[in-house]
């Protein structure tokens, strides 16, 4: 039997990567159930923000469907709109989302913020943090770096077809159309 019945992973998901897919495997290994917040679902276009929520929860459909197997089908990918506002984001997220005992992620912010609310924050292991992190990764993909050693093999088609060239052309890197 699972420690916890419901736990979150949130994440902007830019692009999805391997430290996401273990994290939300570990998450996986403590809970039943697991909801996948897919963050800042109202931001694309931009550098920080280059993929639509639409794009982000495709790519994490087929990576974590490709990992997971009939786990899969514990996982809710859930698009959920920024609110700028710290103080009462774990409400709003109660507000929005089914039951949670907590939340599993890598960032300081999200698990203070989930602590003060009474919620359980866990840390999980991190894979690779000074590499596959998205700011590295689309630094990475501007720069024309080693990117894809850190997304996972089934997504790295669709990332070179909509991630990359978007990526470029909105950091004003002349991109070759073939």
């Amino acid at each position: 039997m699972s420690r916890f019945s419901c736990l979150l992973v949130p994440g902007r998901f830019q692009p999805p990567h391997l430290g996401h897919i273990g994290t939300i495997r570990y998450a996986l290994g403590l809970a039943d159930e697991v909801i996948v917040v897919v963050g800042s679902a109202q931001e694309s276009y931009t550098l920080y923000n280059p993929l639509t929520a639409g794009e982000r929860i495709v790519l994490l459909r087929k990576a974590l469907k490709s990992v997971l197997g009939e786990d899969y089908g514990r996982v809710y990918i859930v698009p959920v709109p920024d609110i700028q506002m710290h103080r009462v984001w774990v409400e709003y997220l109660r507000m929005l989302l089914p039951r949670f005992d907590g939340v599993v992620s890598g960032n300081d912010l999200v698990l203070l913020l989930f602590e003060d609310a009474g919620f359980t924050a866990i840390r999980p292991p991190m894979y690779k943090p000074n590499i596959c992190n998205g700011t590295i990764i689309r630094d990475l993909v501007i720069k024309g770096g080693p990117w894809w050693e850190c997304v996972p093999e089934v997504i790295r088609g669709d990332l070179e077809r909509v991630f990359v060239e978007r990526l470029r052309r909105l950091a004003g890197v002349k991109v070759e159309v073939g």
